[in-house]
């Protein structure tokens, strides 16, 4: 009996063999469940693919600066007697803003005057002696017809009537001479009334600054008070060669103060400078903007924002979908049943902030946006909001 359980040892051992071998190949082909594939997939988080407009915009740094600005100074010297207007008071075209003490400049005036009249006075002696000397020379010319007078008493009437004339012709210059003095005079009198002519533009404009105060001497052109125009108002901003090629005169632009956080002020772009500055490289462009209610201020600091860019109808996709695998940008887009992703290979256009436009082949429906650092094309997943509500009980379904 001993020898026949021994012959038998090998069969069992065999069979026993065969029988875990076959657990094993049952255990191989048998298809894992769908909790093993969810736990064997990556979990992701996904967006929509978007089809609408996208705009390229891009925000400038920038100052405010007044349309015009007149500076009002005084042609004279003097010493400042009245001033008429002060910080942010409304000036009209031609009005006196200031004025000068005035008495030295009378006194010129009266000075000229009596010159004038002086030269006036001179000016009736010649005509006075002119008229005796031609008198005189028409006399002896008619006796020197008759033989009683000679020819050196006609020479000596016609050189004193030569002369003059010359004294008339100097008295004559010296009443134009005392004429003109006095007209300077007066000029120079009239330019103690400093009145703020600028040229162009509105009519009205405010007083944005004043450098002196009454009763101070100032010198000639020494400025007085800068008389700004704040409707409009002008953005200055600074581009680089990049941006430089996509601004366009008319082009509009929103401008942001911190001032007005709330309250975007619309303008467009007037003039782009033709050069860089050679320290910058960068290029001047001014923009305008209305400012009927004065809000925007000379000085201050703007954010300009220009729309460089516009596609109508473009497809859109989050920033954080744009993935690069072996040196190509793609995006994993997900499948129909939302168990694996495929992917697509796109190139990007215009940024939006955190949007992004694609251009591919077959981009509808949802893109992953995190997790794409553990998938490759066709890797399984699980969009972790769409798996617990899959999970969920009706009743929880409805509660959410």
């Amino acid at each position: 009996m001993r020898t026949t359980f021994s012959k038998l040892i090998p069969t069992l051992l065999m069979i026993c063999v065969l029988g875990v071998i076959g657990g094993a190949l049952a255990a191989c082909s048998k298809k894992p469940s769908d909790r093993e594939k969810r736990r064997n997939s990556v979990p992701v988080e996904v967006a929509p693919i978007e089809r609408g407009e996208i705009e390229l915009r891009r925000t400038f740094s920038g100052t405010v600066e007044a349309a015009a600005k007149f500076v009002v100074a005084p042609k004279v010297d003097g010493r400042i007697v009245r001033l008429a207007v002060d910080l942010s008071d409304d000036v009209l075209r031609g009005q006196v803003v200031a004025e000068l003490d005035n008495a030295e400049y009378v006194q010129a005036v009266s000075q000229s005057e009596a010159d004038l009249a002086v030269a006036r006075a001179n000016l009736s002696q010649a005509n006075s002696a002119l008229e005796i000397a031609t008198r005189e020379l028409s006399r002896v010319r008619t006796l020197l017809k008759r033989g009683v007078a000679s020819e050196a008493q006609y020479d000596t009437s016609r050189a004193e009537e030569l002369a003059r004339k010359a004294q008339l012709e100097v008295a004559e210059a010296q009443v134009t001479r005392a004429q003109a003095s006095l007209e300077t005079a007066r000029i120079r009198l009239g330019y103690t009334r400093i009145t703020a002519d600028w040229t162009g533009g509105d009519a009205h404009r405010i007083v944005g600054e004043r450098f002196v105060d009454e009763g101070e001497t100032v010198s000639a052109n020494a400025p007085l008070l800068s008389i700004v125009e704040l409707d409009p108002v002008i953005g200055v901003i600074f581009v680089t060669e990049k941006d430089y090629t996509w601004l366009q005169p008319d082009r509009k632009v929103r401008l942001l103060t911190d001032a007005w956080p709330d309250t975007p002020f619309e303008g467009k772009i007037a003039r782009i400078a033709p050069i860089f500055r050679q320290t910058t490289r960068q290029a001047r462009v001014e923009l305008i903007a209305a400012n009927p209610d004065h809000r925007l201020k000379p000085g201050m600091f703007i954010r300009a924002a220009v729309v460089l860019d516009r596609v109508a109808d473009a497809v859109i996709v989050p920033e954080q979908a744009i993935t690069r695998r072996n040196e190509r940008t793609g995006v994993f887009v997900v499948a129909a049943d939302s168990q694996s992703v495929t992917w697509r290979e796109v190139r990007t256009g215009i940024r939006d902030g955190d949007r992004v436009q694609v251009h591919g082949d077959d981009l509808t429906g949802r893109v992953v946006i995190l997790g794409q650092q553990l998938l490759d094309n066709g890797s399984q997943i699980t969009i972790p909001d769409q798996e617990s509500r899959i999970s969920s009980t009706p009743e929880e379904v409805a509660a959410q």
